[in-house]
C-alpha cells in the first residue's frame, strides 16, 4: 500500500507518512486505492471480534493498509495500543440497543483513558510513533491544534514516550473547564500547552502554517497527531468494522451510521469502511450551529467561514468552520482528480468553492451515502433529557446531536435502515450543559476526581506564525 496527496502525485510508504503529516504541497495523504473487504472476509472477522477481541480485529484491518510494518510487529503493536488494561475490556467499542426495536444502537467509543473516541486512534498513534522512531533511531515533535479532547488523548498518550514532545494549541476559552483541566493539569517536561487568541481554526491554521515552512519543519522535526495524519483516519476505520460487526445478523445487512463531527474525520473513517465494501447505507452527519459542513451537504456551496463567525457552542469540539479531512472526502468526490482538488481548496481558502451543478456532487448522496443535518443548544438540550428520561441514558452533548439528527432523519422516512449513534464523550466532560438538561451533574469517574482541583500549566500566545515559532524554538531547545 503507497499513499499520495490530495493535491500532487508523491507516492510514499506509510512509515514515511505517519511522521510527515502534511503533505508537503499542502494536501493530505490517502492510501492510493481502498483495499475491498467481501462478506467472507467480514465473517472470518466477526468470529476474530467475537474471541479474540478489538485488538485482533485492528491487526486484520490494519494490515490492509500497513504493509510495510511486518505482520508480528504490527500485531503487537495492536495488542499494546488496545489492551483491557487502557480500555477496560477486550471488546473495546461495546454497542448497546436503544429501545426494544432494533432501530437504534448507541457505539461506546468513550472508554478510553481522556474518556473522549479519540482515545482509539491516538492510543495506536503513540505506539507507532514509538515503533518507527526507535527504528529510525531519531526524535519528534508533534504538533497538534484541538477543539477539546484531542490535546488530552493526544497528552495522555504520548506523555511517558521518551522521542517524543508535544506542543498542543488550544482556542483560549472555547473549551468546557473539564476539557481544559485535562490538558492544563499535565506537568511534564516533554507537553506544552498553548493558548492561541483564536478560535480552533485559528490553531489549525497555524499547525497548517509551520507545516508548510519546510525549513523549519526539518529543523524541529514537526510531526502531526491532528486528523491531517492519515494514521489517524485509518486507526477510526477500525471502529466502523468492530460496530458494524456487533449489529448486523449477516454479511449482507445494510447499516446507518450517525455521527457527529466537526473536522469531518470521524465520519471520513465510516466512508472510507463503505468504500472498502462495508454494508453501510447512510452516513448521518450531524453538525451543531457551526454548520459549514450540512450548508455544504444541502447546497454543494463549501464556505469556511472566518473566526469571527464561528460560534461557542455547548458542542465545543465541533465549533470549527474548516473542516480538514472534507478535503479527502472531495479527492474521492472528484474521482481523485488532484489537480481538481488542489483549485477547488485554494478557491475555499479565499472565500467558498461551489459544486452545486456538478454531476458528482448531485450524484454523492446514492455514491457515498452522506446526508447532513446541523441541530441547535435547544435540540442537544431536549435530546439529553429524553434519552434520560426515556431509557435512563446520558449522553454528553455531541452524541445528542448525532441522535437528534438521527431521529429528525428517520420521522422524515430520509433513512429507514438501523442506525449506530457513534457515542463520543463521557458526560463528565459537559457538566453545565447536562446540568442544564436532566437537573443534576453527571457522575465523576474516580480518576478524574481531583482534575479540577490541579495546578495549570498553559502558555498564553497570539494568534500569530512566527510568534509561535520562536516560543516552539525556545522551548525545544531550552
Amino acid at each position: 500500500m503507497r499513499y499520495q496527496s490530495t493535491r500532487g502525485t508523491a507516492c510514499l510508504a506509510f512509515r514515511d507518512v505517519l511522521l510527515e503529516g502534511l503533505a508537503a504541497d499542502g494536501g493530505l495523504y490517502v492510501p492510493q486505492s481502498y483495499p475491498q473487504v467481501d462478506a467472507a472476509t467480514l465473517a472470518a472477522w466477526r468470529v476474530l471480534l467475537a474471541e479474540q477481541g478489538y485488538a485482533r480485529l485492528a491487526y486484520e484491518v490494519l494490515r490492509l493498509f500497513l504493509s510495510d510494518i511486518p505482520d508480528a510487529e504490527l500485531r503487537s503493536l495492536c495488542a499494546a495500543a488496545y489492551s483491557e488494561t487502557v480500555f477496560g475490556s477486550q471488546v473495546v467499542t461495546p454497542v448497546t440497543a436503544v429501545g426494544t426495536d432494533g432501530q437504534l444502537w448507541l457505539a461506546h467509543l468513550s472508554y478510553g483513558p481522556t474518556a473522549a473516541f479519540k482515545d482509539l486512534a491516538m492510543q495506536l498513534l503513540s505506539q507507532l510513533f514509538e515503533y518507527e522512531l526507535t527504528r529510525r533511531d531519531t526524535w519528534l515533535t508533534v504538533l497538534g491544534a484541538t477543539s477539546g479532547d484531542t490535546g488530552s488523548s493526544a497528552e495522555e498518550a504520548m506523555r511517558s514516550l521518551s522521542r517524543v514532545k508535544v506542543a498542543m494549541l488550544t482556542p483560549r476559552g472555547r473549551m468546557t473547564p473539564f476539557q481544559q483541566a485535562q490538558m492544563y493539569g499535565i506537568d511534564v517536561p516533554s507537553i506544552a500547552n498553548i493558548a492561541i487568541d483564536g478560535v480552533f481554526d485559528d490553531c489549525q491554521d497555524l499547525v497548517k502554517a509551520i507545516n508548510r515552512d519546510s525549513d523549519f519543519k526539518a529543523a524541529h522535526h514537526i510531526g502531526a497527531v491532528n486528523s491531517i495524519n492519515v494514521a489517524r483516519l485509518l486507526a477510526q476505520v477500525v471502529y466502523a468494522f468492530a460496530t458494524w460487526l456487533q449489529v448486523a445478523p449477516d454479511e449482507t445487512t445494510r447499516i446507518s451510521f450517525a455521527v457527529p463531527t466537526g473536522n469531518f474525520g470521524d465520519i471520513l473513517s465510516v466512508h472510507v469502511a463503505r468504500q472498502m465494501g462495508l454494508p453501510v447505507d447512510a452516513l448521518i452527519l450531524a453538525t451543531n450551529e457551526n454548520n459549514v459542513l450540512a450548508e455544504f451537504f444541502a447546497t454543494g456551496v463549501y464556505r469556511p467561514r472566518s473566526s469571527a463567525n464561528t460560534y461557542a457552542t455547548s458542542s465545543p469540539s465541533m465549533d470549527i468552520s474548516k473542516a480538514s479531512n472534507l478535503e479527502r472526502f472531495i479527492f474521492d468526490l472528484v474521482d481523485r482528480d488532484s489537480d481538481r482538488t488542489a483549485a477547488l481548496f485554494q478557491q475555499a481558502e479565499h472565500g467558498h468553492f461551489d459544486l452545486s451543478t456538478d454531476a458528482a456532487f448531485r450524484n454523492q448522496r446514492a455514491r457515498f451515502g452522506i446526508v447532513a443535518r446541523a441541530s441547535s443548544h435547544a435540540d442537544r438540550v431536549a435530546t439529553i433529557a429524553h434519552y434520560w428520561r426515556t431509557h435512563q441514558l446520558l449522553i454528553d452533548p455531541h452524541t445528542a446531536d448525532g441522535l437528534h439528527v438521527a431521529a429528525t432523519l428517520q420521522a422524515a422516512g430520509e433513512v429507514t435502515t438501523p442506525i449506530i449513534a457513534y457515542e463520543t464523550a463521557l458526560p463528565i466532560k459537559f457538566t453545565a450543559t447536562i446540568r442544564e438538561a436532566v437537573g443534576f451533574d453527571p457522575p465523576t469517574p474516580e480518576r478524574f476526581s481531583d482534575l479540577l482541583s490541579r495546578p495549570r500549566h498553559v502558555t498564553d500566545l497570539p494568534n500569530d506564525a512566527e510568534t509561535l515559532k520562536r516560543w516552539l524554538t525556545h522551548w525545544l531547545t531550552a
